[in-house]
């Protein structure tokens, strides 16, 4: 594969020094997760997407003038969608949906996240090969080889505006702990911290760029400088010679503005287009710039009809895959359910989980965080709100003493909230999950539960006391001593979480030697599970004897437990 952005010396020729002012506007998208298409695959719903976000980014172009607009993506489109699901992985054969929709858009650029590595090798190099045939480069400058050179290309270059205008692409540094080694096998990823300006710096150098931008798959972040993959913050802080730096990853809308240097980040799923804007000289006259940013909200009632026209047969073949049924449900569930105790929804995956692997302990988090799955018939759509990321299933071993203090950890971060309150909720908008009024604290999708065990949860007691484990689910003896298989997403054991939870150093020997199998992504797994059933009763997805049995304590604190969900809820 290329390893660099090439650029011939005539096309170089090209691009001279600019004098006089200039209006460069920067529109950003990122964390997209497979929202190509405005329209829903079942029913007439309509939501944010690429289809209308393509109507305000051709505003924008009509008004500021097309050679004007700078249209850049900060990763994360390879995942999260039935279309997206399909194209990894069913079809194909076909040219992958994406880097068509991106070209068919007038992206100038696309940077690599880390759920766009998720599919592996087999998908994302097909991926880079397409977008190279159609002329849009697909950046990480820091994903590594073993001789240091970019496994994707680094950089582009682009006359906008009449400058000479240098993209630096990152992926996200902390690739590593989200996913299995197989899956970015020959690659490493630099920390965006000295990497970035480094590369900068020598791009400067060598190409005298009037403009420089930097995309990251990185989150906003605190800028403390502790968290290494929301790293927005912590290059703002300190980077040189940068006009705009573009975020992802943490699905924050924010941005920024600076003397010399302004940050964006658009959030997640095309609710928005992030917009700076760069006024001024050339690169001789930087001093006398100025920034401004902004977020441009996408109409959804406004989509691109060319552009869903343009594409109508491949949604078309996305839905037919969408409607095929898969079994039905004797209930309507809802993952909601998972935040206030044990809930029919998590008691499936936990199921499924345990089933699949022949593991003594399940442990699983609500990855959808308020999603309805109706009973009846069951088509292969709601696998996507049962389980809504590309996880595999892996096997890992943990001592019963390892398996409380991960459960510990777990409930501290959903319980035990301030001023009276039971559940870790602040009065505030989340505009991670569109929450209005109330949201958690901290990211619900990490909030596991067990299963194969019978255990307790008390939020009225310190942290490091609440959790009491009484047996195992066939009411044998739990032994902290003893060593268990534990079912987990890869997301989990790959990263070593489990170990960091439990206080226990996290190295790459001391995950892999405690990893005991690997199978299936968990979502194909539900799928096999639920064709084999047919029919889906508690019988077999409640079952006590085989999931065990939790719940919060004392009778108190479940009813403020309950007080608090109707604060997050208070529709339901």
């Amino acid at each position: 594969m290329n390893a660099k952005f090439l650029l011939l010396p005539a096309l170089l020729a090209l691009f001279s020094c600019s004098g006089g002012k200039h209006r460069l506007t920067i529109l950003a998208t990122g964390d997209i997760h497979g929202a190509v298409f405005d329209s829903a695959y079942v029913g007439d719903k309509i939501h944010p997407s690429m289809i209308g976000a393509a109507t305000l980014i051709d505003s924008v172009r009509a008004a500021e003038g097309a050679d004007n607009v700078l249209l850049l993506d900060a990763g994360d489109f390879l995942q999260g969608d039935n279309c997206v699901y399909y194209y990894n992985y069913v079809d194909t054969l076909s040219p992958h949906l994406c880097p068509r929709v991106f070209a068919a858009m007038g992206y100038d650029a696309v940077v690599v996240g880390n759920h766009d590595i998720e599919p592996g090798h087999r998908v994302y190099d097909r991926i880079a090969a397409q977008f190279d045939s159609l002329g849009v480069p697909f950046l990480a400058a820091n994903a590594l080889q073993e001789d240091g050179k970019p496994y994707f290309k680094e950089y582009a270059l682009l006359k906008k505006a009449g400058l000479k205008v240098l993209v630096l692409g990152c992926t996200n540094a902390n690739i590593r702990a989200w996913l299995a080694p197989s899956l970015w096998e020959g690659m490493e990823f630099r920390s965006l911290l000295p990497f970035v300006q480094e590369e900068v710096d020598q791009l400067q150098q060598r190409l005298r760029p009037d403009v420089t931008v930097v995309a990251v798959h990185s989150g906003t972040g605190d800028g403390s400088g502790r968290v290494l993959e929301n790293q927005g913050l912590d290059l703002i802080a300190g980077l040189r010679n940068v006009d705009v730096l573009i975020c992802g990853h943490d699905h924050r809308p924010f941005t920024e503005v600076r003397d010399s240097i302004c940050l964006v980040n658009s959030g997640a799923r095309m609710r928005c287009v992030a917009r700076a804007v760069v006024e001024g000289g050339g690169r001789h006259g930087r001093r006398g710039r100025t920034l401004s940013a902004d977020l441009l909200r996408v109409d959804p009632a406004r989509p691109d009809t060319a552009l869903r026209a343009a594409f109508r047969a491949e949604f078309e073949a996305v839905r037919a895959f969408t409607l095929k049924p898969v079994a039905v449900l004797d209930r309507t569930m809802h993952t909601r359910d998972a935040f206030r105790g044990q809930s029919p929804y998590m008691d499936l995956i936990h199921t499924v989980q345990l089933r699949a692997s022949g593991a003594d302990v399940s442990i699983a988090a609500p990855l959808s965080y308020n999603r309805t799955i109706r009973g009846g018939q069951l088509l292969f759509n709601d696998m996507f709100a049962l389980y809504a990321y590309e996880n595999t299933l892996y096997t890992v071993a943990m001592s019963g003493e390892e398996i409380r203090n991960y459960l510990e950890y777990s409930y501290n971060q959903w319980v035990g909230g301030r001023d009276g309150r039971m559940l870790n909720i602040i009065p505030r908008d989340d505009p991670r999950s569109g929450t209005k009024g109330w949201s958690f604290v901290n990211r619900s999708y990490n909030f596991d539960s067990a299963a194969g065990i019978c255990y307790t949860v008390d939020p009225t007691r310190p942290q490091g006391q609440r959790v009491r484990i009484t047996s195992m689910a066939d009411g044998s003896r739990f032994d902290p001593a003893r060593t268990y298989r534990v079912a987990m997403n890869s997301y989990r054991a790959a990263s070593g979480s489990f170990l960091r939870a439990s206080g226990l150093p996290v190295t790459s020997a001391s995950v892999a030697e405690r990893i005991l199998n690997r199978q299936e992504e968990v979502r194909m797994l539900i799928f096999k599970a639920l064709q084999e059933q047919g029919t889906l009763t508690p019988a077999w997805y409640a079952n006590p004897a085989l999931l065990g049995s939790w719940r919060f304590v004392p009778a108190s604190a479940q009813q403020k437990i309950d007080e608090d969900f109707k604060k997050l809820f208070p529709h339901v």
